[in-house]
């Protein structure tokens, strides 16, 4: 089966783990969420049940106080009360059931409540609002109050008013208790659901997992070998191929890749080979028909100098300053095909020596300082090639530089198996458009005719560091000077 096959279905078991898990705990919550419905239900009526008991209390002492004293103060908290346990009875209506055990004894306390309001309060009220119109209103009034309220009957109603609600509320705060229960219970199957989903998702997980990584590791890990040896140079290695999954058929391709490497880079060195010769054939071979016109032009100075115009004089100038010029750009070609091709002894080379064989050769310009860190390395390394690319660093930082009083500093930093030199001054500086333009061969940023250069200098710097493996850069903004930094390792 092709390895995407295999992982598309380890992707399905996993995915169905988790759509397992997630409508599990959904159906979960949603029992965690009835449960919690519940109990602030429960918590409600709970509410309702004792304010509707202690505006009965309320109302007993509102009518008692009323009747009594004949103040509308009391008058007023039976009603406010009496108002209030209707709103109650209402609510309560709507939370309880008709049908269930509550719902009976809600209809029961409904009952009592509506008789003890009719029998006695209301009945009482209109007597003692009109008890002190007469002597007769006052007999009927002590009458029945006499009839309802000594006699012990209003107690015996209100008590059992009483007994009914508080047989209501035990009833809520059992049926409370259990769905606290419930509510517990079903947070504990959640966790434990949860839990056990999670942990078999995540055995499942690793278990595919392992399994992908055994069975696609092994060519995995042959062709990172392979391509390893094609990264450190040897193209002429090869895989055995077998199966036709995504991994074969990647090796297939790697062992065409690694043959066809194999062949560009042998035809690559050969024509870098031929490149080189060449260049250095005619750089050399050209110098002999330069040095023959510089002569002829010497001798036609000397011989004839009294008969050559000033104009004259001025052209055969011209014509050796461009000898001068192409014998230069020659040496630079020599140089540079020279680079990589001449083995160097390694010895070891203390960096402050170095740059003092660098200073002596410096061109001159007396408004410039060489500042040079103490204590610069001692390496064992090929010295010429290193010598060859301060040279050129610390020459061209001289060359260009564009003020009267100036520096160029050397400094290091160590950073684990290779040094970090900067070579930096404040000379005119470099645009952020030529910071790699500058290690092209013959590219110079100074016009040909205004500046004797001949663009060299730092390709062959880039191409001593190239050839090791090894990187320059710059770091530089116009008028703001220069920082050319390179690597070097501490030992070679």
């Amino acid at each position: 089966m092709k390895i995407s096959y295999t992982i598309l279905a380890g992707f399905f078991i996993i995915l169905l783990l988790f759509v397992t898990t997630t409508f599990i705990n959904y159906r979960q919550s949603e029992r965690i969420n009835e449960n919690g419905e519940a109990l602030t239900r429960s918590s409600t009526i709970l509410k309702h049940s004792n304010r509707f008991q202690r505006n009965v209390l309320n109302m007993v002492s509102g009518l008692r106080g009323y009747l009594l004293t004949n103040e509308q103060f009391f008058i007023q908290a039976y009603d406010s009360a009496m108002h209030e346990n209707d709103e109650i009875l209402h609510e309560l209506s709507d939370l309880i059931p008709d049908s269930s055990a509550q719902g009976q004894m809600l209809r029961e306390i409904v009952a009592l409540n509506t008789h003890w309001l009719l029998e006695f309060g209301k009945p009482l009220i209109e007597a003692r609002r009109f008890a002190n119109d007469s002597d007769s209103s006052m007999a009927a009034f002590n009458k029945l109050y006499r009839s309802k309220m000594v006699t012990g009957v209003e107690k015996t109603i209100n008590r059992s008013l009483q007994n009914k609600f508080r047989e209501f509320s035990n009833y809520e705060y059992a049926s409370r208790e259990e769905q606290r229960a419930g509510l517990t219970k079903s947070i504990q199957n959640t966790k434990r659901i949860s839990f056990f989903l999670t942990v078999l998702s995540i055995i499942a997980g690793i278990g595919i997992a392992v399994f992908l990584a055994n069975y696609i590791s092994s060519g995995v890990v042959k062709m990172v070998r392979m391509a390893e040896s094609i990264t450190q140079g040897h193209y002429k290695v090869s895989m055995r191929a077998k199966g036709k999954d995504e991994l074969s058929s990647l090796a297939r391709a790697l062992n065409h890749m690694a043959g066809v490497l194999s062949e560009n880079i042998s035809l690559l060195k050969r024509k870098n080979d031929e490149l080189d010769q060449f260049a250095y054939i005619v750089s050399h071979d050209l110098k002999a028909p330069l040095r023959g016109i510089d002569n002829v032009v010497t001798w036609i100075e000397e011989d004839h100098t009294a008969e050559l115009s000033p104009k004259v004089s001025e052209y055969l100038g011209l014509i050796k300053g461009r000898i001068q010029r192409a014998e230069n750009l020659l040496n630079g070609i020599l140089s540079y095909s020279r680079v990589g091709r001449e083995l160097q002894q390694r010895e070891k080379v203390d960096v402050n020596q170095l740059i003092e064989e660098v200073r002596e050769s410096l061109p001159p310009h007396t408004g410039i300082q060489l500042d040079v860190q103490s204590a610069l390395p001692v390496l064992h390394t090929e010295k010429l090639p290193l010598l060859q690319v301060f040279t050129n660093l610390i020459t061209n930082a001289y060359k260009y530089h564009d003020k009267p009083d100036g520096y160029v500093k050397i400094y290091f930093k160590h950073l684990g198996p290779v040094y970090e030199f900067y070579v930096e001054d404040n000379g005119p500086g470099i645009a952020q458009e030529y910071h790699r333009k500058i290690f092209t061969i013959f590219q110079t940023l100074e016009e040909r005719d205004s500046f004797e250069s001949t663009g060299i200098g730092l390709s062959i710097v880039k191409k001593i560091l190239d050839d090791r493996k090894l990187s320059i850069r710059v770091q530089s903004e116009p008028g703001q000077g220069s920082i050319f930094i390179f690597t070097w390792p501490v030992n070679e």
